[in-house]
């Protein structure tokens, strides 16, 4: 079993449509905090991203902020135990790699997908072994993952690739998911 120490949660900057949304980003904040899991996102005080920096400060845990300088003046977290801020984007995704064990997306918009893909084709193209897992929130990403399942129907993403994401509709599920992960052993390429 894999030990994780710091837990880098992608995930929206606005709050969503259904309330259950901001509930699980909670929740997931509070179960992190529990375990003694340090929290890595993207710095903001706003929408599911604040949520789970609150959750997990309110339970007396860390958030480790990473945010872009120009970002940092609109919507930096004002009460984490650490921020870095960063130049770009790029740095920003770079360090919040460096910095954790395991990645968890929660619903979000474009700029989570492109969290979880870059670290996706990393993986897939063997650059890293850290487990990445959606907690599918409301069923939140049911329509991706059926067209990921596609990809590996049409002979784009091989099942072993597929496979590498990781998928829970509970805390729990995606925290135990996240420690047994063993990263597929298989050439990319078809």
């Amino acid at each position: 079993m894999k030990i994780i120490m710091r837990v880098c949660v992608n995930c929206g900057s606005s709050a969503g449509r259904s309330p259950a949304y901001l509930d699980e980003a909670r929740e997931l904040g509070a179960h992190l905090a529990a375990e003694g899991i340090e929290l890595v996102y993207g710095g903001a005080s706003v929408g599911l991203m604040g949520a789970v920096a609150d959750a997990v400060l309110e339970a007396g845990g860390r958030a480790v902020g990473v945010i872009p300088k120009a970002l940092a003046d609109k919507v930096v977290h004002g009460g984490l135990s650490d921020l870095r801020i960063v130049d770009t984007m790029h740095e920003r995704k770079a360090l919040m790699f460096e910095l954790a064990d395991a990645f968890v997306a929660l619903p979000g918009g474009i700029g989570t997908l492109d969290e979880l893909f870059e670290l996706l084709t990393w993986a897939q193209l063997g650059m890293h072994s850290k487990p990445y897992a959606l907690l599918n929130t409301a069923g939140y990403y049911d329509g991706l993952l059926q067209f990921l399942d596609h990809t590996v129907n049409q002979r784009f993403v091989r099942p072993e690739h597929r496979q590498m994401l990781l998928v829970g509709d509970t805390v729990p599920s995606v925290l135990e998911q996240l420690r047994l992960y063993e990263p597929p052993v298989v050439e990319k390429w078809l």
